[in-house]
Parts: C-alpha cells; structure tokens; sequence
C-alpha cells in the first residue's frame, strides 16, 4: 500500500503522535440549529452558529488531533483551532428530503473538493445514510455518488473520510428490534465501502451495536437484551473483519458515558480500529448553556465538562491502532 503525497500529509494532519484519529466533530448544522432554537425559543442566527462553533473549536481542539466543521458556518470558527488539530471538512447537505424513499445524499451548491482543499481542508468528510437492504436502484444511486467522490478526492489528492449511518424505513431506530437488525447494517455498509473502486481511505463507522440492549452494560436501562456482551464483542469483530480500510468511531448522538462503554467493549474485543470523531458525545449537554446563558457561560462549561468529556473519551482511545497499522506499516511513512 502506498498514498500519495498530499493523501499521507492529510492523514498525518489529523492524527495524533501514535497515528490515532483522536479528532473532535463540529459540523452539525439542522440539528444544531433546531436545538439550539428550541433551547432559546428564538430564531437561531449565523452568528450564533458560529460563535457555538467557534468555541467549541477553541476549547476542546487541545485536546483532538483534528476538528470537523462545516464551510457554512465552519470557515471561520476553524481558524480558532489548536495548531496540534488538522481540519476536515464537511461536503454534503446538512440532512435528507424526507419525502423521497431512501433518504437521498446531495453535495453542497457552492463547494468542490478543489474549494474545500482551497479553504484550509486537510482531508473531506461525507455523510451517506445507508443500509445495504434498501432497493438496488437506491444503492446503485448512492454507490455511483461515493464513486464520484472518490475520484474527485484522487484528482485533488486529498484524503476521503466516509460517514455512513445505518437505518430502516418505518422502524424505531432507537428501539429492540433494529438494534438487532443494525450488527449487519454497519458490517454491510462497512464490506461494500471498503472497496478499492469508492477510493475512500478512511471509514466512519457506529459503533454496531447498541449499548442500551447490552446485558449487563450501564447503558441498558430497561432490561431489554438484544446481545449478551460476549455476543456484542464478537459482532465488533465481525464487522472489522468486513474492513479492508482504517475505520473509526462515531459517537451518534448518545451520551459521553455510553460511548466510552462502547468504546470498552470494542477493547474488550480486540478490535482493530483507528480512532474516533466524536461529535455531541463531548458537547451537546452545553446546547442548553449557551442558549440560555450566552458565550462566556458556555466558554466555562467546555473548560469544565467539555473537556472532561473528551479527556474521557481519548483514554477510552488508548486501545486504538495507528490508521497505518491496516497496512502493515510500522509507521506513516512507510506507506508513502
């Protein structure tokens, strides 16, 4: 395996000393609006946006080896970042038509991954909703468009980071019966990406399972068991068996506590994954602190709990392999 050169500097960019993706994602956009709107009971503005980024960016970036943002609201706040944390940048549309079956991808009107690389990207991030059991004429949609990034990536030599997030039309996604379903949604999507054709050089992954249907785990609250955690291991191994590409880890929204017990499960495991890009599970409890209580406010919660929750999350880290590792490399520089 050998990158080329602006590939391997991107990687490096946004990797740690060990060659562990230890990075920190900021580039919600619909959601973080509505919340955000929700929490202040007033129209959220670009501004605000911003300024919410902008501080989490400053805040917690000492403690990543990268930070994901959007060019939306993104450009500026990334200039606040730690001089130790490279830079991803989002490409696709903030959310999906909810009115056409299969929850659709498009690309931002304004953008390109000239652009995007253009504006300080060390490497480009999109997200793909997928499961492998929708129809083929969904997936053939959704695998020509990975492939035309991909060669758009190769053309600009910048490294391709895939987010893909797993569903089922009409079920409770949150719920027993998909979290027993969502082990082979994550695998599938993890086999088919791999492949040399998408050119994606690092996937980003949920976890596959769900720790609330753990037996056992502090996530499970109800009593519901979908795997015992033996079981949970072994799907962490099945799925990184699909995988002939670095992956990382996604928190998805859950809690900082149930992703780092995620995280102890992978180790248990002895998963081979690269790091994580963890997102609300460092910040999202601090959405209410900042509508209601403004900047400087939402400043000392990050100094206080932003940062013990990311500190959380990077000794959950510790496990990780270097990106490289997948390679047989002892070091970056081996592939290059």
């Amino acid at each position: 395996m050998k990158m080329t050169p602006g590939k391997l500097a991107g990687m490096k960019a946004v990797s740690d000393a060990r060659g562990v993706i230890a990075a920190a994602a900021m580039d919600q956009r619909g959601s973080l609006k509505k919340a955000l709107a929700k929490e202040s009971g007033k129209d959220v503005s670009g501004a605000m946006m911003e300024e919410f980024k902008g501080l989490v960016t400053e805040v917690l970036t000492p403690h990543a080896s990268a930070i994901l943002l959007d060019p939306e609201w993104g450009i500026g706040p990334s200039k606040r970042r730690s001089k130790n944390a490279g830079l991803l940048l989002a490409y696709e549309k903030t959310g999906y038509d909810a009115n056409t079956p299969g929850r659709l991808p498009d690309l931002l009107d304004h953008w390109s991954v000239r652009r995007l690389k253009e504006a300080g990207a060390d490497c480009l991030k999109i997200l793909l909703y997928y499961t492998p059991f929708d129809s083929s004429a969904i997936n053939e949609f959704k695998h020509a468009w990975v492939e035309r990034i991909g060669d758009e990536c190769r053309a600009n030599d910048l490294p391709y980071f895939l987010e893909f997030v797993g569903y089922e039309e009409g079920a409770d996604e949150k719920g027993l019966e998909y979290a027993k379903r969502k082990p082979e949604v994550v695998a599938g999507a993890m086999r088919e990406f791999t492949k040399d054709r998408y050119g994606v050089d690092v996937m980003k992954v949920e976890i596959p399972i769900n720790m609330q249907f753990v037996e056992g785990a502090k996530a499970n609250k109800t009593g519901q068991v979908a795997y015992t955690r033996d079981e949970a291991k072994q799907l962490f191994l099945d799925a990184a068996t699909a995988s002939t590409k670095p992956f990382i880890y996604l928190s998805a929204g859950v809690s900082n506590a149930e992703f780092t017990e995620g995280l102890q499960v992978a180790a248990e495991s002895g998963v081979r994954y690269s790091g994580v890009l963890c997102g609300r599970a460092t910040w999202k409890d601090g959405i209410s602190v900042f509508a209601k209580e403004g900047s400087a406010a939402f400043r000392a919660w990050l100094e206080t709990k932003g940062v013990e929750n990311i500190r959380n999350v990077n000794e959950a880290v510790r496990p990780a392999s270097p990106w490289f590792s997948v390679y047989g490399a002892k070091s970056a520089d081996e592939v290059g």
